[in-house]
């Protein structure tokens, strides 16, 4: 168990925020008529000779040798991997102009694409990015800005409720188990441990505080966000320990420390004790993430790599990075190839759409109020990150 929780931690060394946002009032619709001021980054119009090589900043996980090599061997173009830890590295590191692609999450793409910091994609110049790419992770508000793609998309996951099945006997309807102050599991709750986790409050809100008038989770104005900053509070009472290391939240469940919270379905895997360890998405929704390769700007390895972002989402090697994360893969003809691929999807609810129809993808919160209105200003994630501030004391 340890030698697994040790590469459960390299491979998912993403404490850090997640994908992608999302238009109100469904959570997975696209970004519909917003209009977002982004720099005109030109696209790739036509593929010319690979260029031998390719930088790529990446999740653990995500770029291995088991299908790296076999790339290198097809096109020419050796992949070099840096592993990143947090979107906040992604961002810097792309910036620097050093990398051709990277594995961005919603709260780094947005800032990437305002930032001039990658290009859009031309679809055309990638055969597998088609009709097997599951409907839920195309044109997102993650990658598709004023009508332009500008992510491919690589899987997704949500937020889920886990809670151990010996304390918690019956499974849990609604969320209000981990938020409200009354909970019989007061003490014994788990929470994440990042600013983005507002957005879980916010989603909570949004069901059992109708008159709030929170549509997306992402986009809440001052009022709003003292109401979820409210709830935070109100919950840290509640709060056995916050995690940001997926090693240390499968520890505590394992140990008793905490007996329910937030998790992802790998990590409930990671237990070994699934009949243990149940997991559910209650009625008011979640929160959840979803990753996409993006193309830098400055990209001096363009060819390789498109033919890198092609490769990678041809059934067999989305698969097999969706295997090794712990996801759903984004190219939905891998769960036809064997009964293996088709057990993961069923695991990761990969082709349930009316599933992921109640998650609402992580996204960077900015003023301009993603929700459509412009008669108010939204709150920032620098907002998020002050308001996270208090609420831990």
């Amino acid at each position: 168990m340890r030698q697994k929780l040790m590469a459960l931690s390299a491979v998912t060394a993403v404490s850090a925020l997640m994908l992608a946002g999302c238009a109100a009032p469904a959570a997975n619709e696209g970004s519909g008529e917003l209009v977002f001021d982004v720099p005109d980054v030109p696209m790739l119009e036509a593929l010319g000779e690979p260029e031998g090589s390719v930088d790529i900043i990446a999740w653990s996980g995500f770029v291995e040798p088991a299908w790296a090599d076999t790339f290198t061997e097809e096109t020419g173009c050796v992949v070099n991997r840096k592993v990143a830890g947090t979107s906040d590295e992604m961002v810097q590191l792309m910036r620097t102009g050093d990398y051709d692609l990277v594995s961005a999450s919603g709260d780094a793409s947005l800032r990437l694409i305002v930032g001039g910091d990658v290009a859009p994609i031309n679809r055309d110049l990638l055969p597998n990015f088609g009709d097997d790419i599951v409907p839920g992770m195309q044109g997102q508000l993650y990658d598709t800005i004023n009508g332009k793609v500008y992510g491919v998309p690589i899987g997704r996951g949500a937020n889920i409720l886990q809670y151990n099945t010996e304390v918690v006997t019956e499974t849990p309807e609604s969320w209000d188990i981990v938020w409200e102050a009354d909970s019989p599991y007061a003490g014994q709750i788990t929470a994440y441990d990042a600013p983005i986790y507002i957005a879980d409050a916010a989603v909570y809100l949004m069901y059992h505080q109708p008159e709030l008038g929170i549509q997306n989770p992402y986009a809440l104005d001052e009022t709003q966000l003292a109401a979820a900053v409210d709830l935070l509070k109100q919950q840290n009472a509640i709060v056995a320990e916050y995690w940001a290391d997926p090693v240390a939240q499968i520890t505590s469940f394992l140990g008793g420390t905490t007996v329910a919270g937030t998790s992802w379905e790998v990590l409930r895997k990671f237990t070994e004790d699934t009949e243990k360890f149940g997991g559910t998405l209650p009625i008011e929704g979640s929160t959840g993430w979803s990753d996409a390769w993006m193309i830098s700007s400055e990209s001096d390895a363009p060819n390789c790599a498109y033919l890198w972002m092609d490769y990678t989402s041809s059934a067999e090697v989305n698969g097999a990075i969706a295997m090794n994360f712990g996801m759903a893969p984004a190219n939905g003809a891998f769960c036809e190839l064997n009964d293996e691929a088709a057990a993961h999807c069923e695991q990761f609810n990969a082709l349930n759409e009316e599933y992921f129809e109640n998650v609402w993808y992580w996204t960077t919160p900015i003023e301009q109020c993603i929700d459509g209105r412009t008669e108010v200003q939204c709150t920032s994630f620098q907002d998020w990150t002050n308001a996270w501030a208090t609420i831990k004391g």
